[in-house]
């Protein structure tokens, strides 16, 4: 622990980090209030939202009033001034100098691509909320980052971070790790917004957000980053899923050892594990003297041993993402060099020929984690460009779409950036 030594030596030297922040929904509420009122050292001086109104509340929530900055020069007056601000003009942030970072706490696949340049381009660092973005053109947007000497990395808190964390500490004590999972309650690939819009009432959510969380789309875009950012792969398409209600540790049996290491590892999830939400590590040690002490130390006999975190705070953690970045320049999870493993877009129900995709976690399609190599081959449609595509010709239910099933919309920004990485990794 270090980045609270050096947030409150920031709040003493009166030096505070400067946020600007994208979006303001459900989760960026939340982080609103974090910053505001937990985090010493750390300001968040103004939201960009596409409806300021949402903006000004998420504000008021934690117990500020905002105004509205309608230019440059009106931003940067305002956090001179001390008071928040709210503005629906994305550019404002990435082109103001007065901020010494960005998150996007969106999940918008197409707008998050564009705030995401701007930043690249005016050389603003950027803490991503956003798996989806990262799921689909991850990789390229890393290169493009290097490139401009800025950081864009995944965050604390959201799964992925959590497990990256672990992933780093678990191989900082020499063990090799095989399994990177993530632990769900429930998973069922045609739920809709309709089959959660009483949970989603009930938390005060989106009813689509809930929904790609219960169909396995979320968790496929989160697998998919950890997966890049390891090296790791999957065992099969749609990853195992294995259904356990016991313990994480139990977990140690459930897998073979030698077709996690053919894979190079494998990104899973499991549905029903305790202690749940959280996620775990499953590693190896090829060391005879240290397999005593881990025996000794309650990991048991090997040839897997569990490691695991109970929790994910999601908006409590992304302001020490934010310290991490600015403070130290160490990136929560990034992804390493090409892509390994991405999210195919699979027909929830039967599509016919006409109808035109609706958004994530919707009624039409669900999101499936597929080795690259295998969705390039068979040019499979990546779920983060599903979006808006108009359907050529049926397609069954279960069944994986590919670019020839459908015609892409016309100018979308996603779609020059997954031609650019296809192109760039292409090897």
């Amino acid at each position: 622990m270090v980045i609270d030594t050096l947030l409150k030596k920031r709040e003493e030297d009166g030096r505070p980090i400067r946020v600007g922040m994208y979006g303001a929904g459900f989760m960026a509420k939340g982080i609103v209030n974090q910053i505001s009122n937990s985090v010493p050292g750390m300001i968040l001086c103004v939201i960009c939202n596409r409806n300021v109104e949402k903006a000004m509340l998420a504000y008021r929530a934690a117990g500020h009033e905002a105004s509205y900055a309608c230019d440059s020069r009106k931003l940067s007056d305002l956090i001179s001034e001390g008071t928040p601000a709210v503005t629906d003009n994305p550019a404002l942030l990435y082109e103001s100098g007065d901020l010494d970072c960005l998150i996007d706490a969106t999940g918008a696949i197409e707008y998050g691509a564009n705030i995401t340049l701007g930043a690249i381009a005016h050389g603003r660092d950027m803490v991503t909320m956003n798996a989806e973005l990262d799921g689909t053109v991850g990789p390229l947007l890393k290169k493009k980052a290097d490139a401009a000497g800025v950081i864009l990395t995944a965050c604390d808190g959201d799964q992925p971070g959590v497990q990256m964390n672990l992933w780093r500490f678990v191989k900082s004590i020499g063990l090799t790790p095989l399994m990177c999972g993530n632990i769900k309650g429930l998973q069922d690939p045609y739920r809709t917004p309709t089959t959660q819009a009483e949970f989603a009432a009930k938390w005060g959510q989106d009813p689509h957000m809930v929904t790609s969380f219960a169909d396995g789309t979320k968790i496929s875009f989160e697998q998919a980053i950890v997966a890049n950012g390891t090296g790791m792969s999957i065992l099969k398409r749609g990853m195992t899923g294995v259904e356990h209600r016991g313990h994480v540790d139990e977990l140690v049996n459930a897998y073979d050892i030698e077709a996690l290491k053919a894979v190079g590892g494998a990104v899973d999830y499991v549905v029903g594990a305790t202690p749940g939400p959280g996620v775990f590590i499953l590693a190896s040690h090829d060391d005879p003297k240290q397999q005593h002490y881990l025996n000794l130390y309650k990991l048991g006999t090997g040839p897997l041993y569990s490691f695991y975190t109970p929790y994910h705070l999601c908006h409590f953690e992304v302001p020490l993402s934010v310290a991490r970045v600015v403070l130290l320049r160490d990136p929560v999870l990034q992804p390493l060099e090409g892509p390994r493993v991405e999210v195919v877009a699979t027909a929830k129900r039967d599509l016919n020929a006409g109808e035109t995709i609706d958004g994530l976690g919707g009624y039409m399609s669900y999101g499936q984690c597929e080795r690259v190599a295998e969705a390039g081959a068979r040019d499979l449609l990546p779920m983060g460009v599903a979006e808006g595509c108009v359907l050529k010709k049926a397609v069954a239910k279960d069944q994986v779409l590919t670019y020839a099933d459908v015609a892409l919309p016309g100018g979308r920004t996603i779609d020059l950036l997954r031609r650019e990485q296809t192109a760039m990794f292409a090897a």
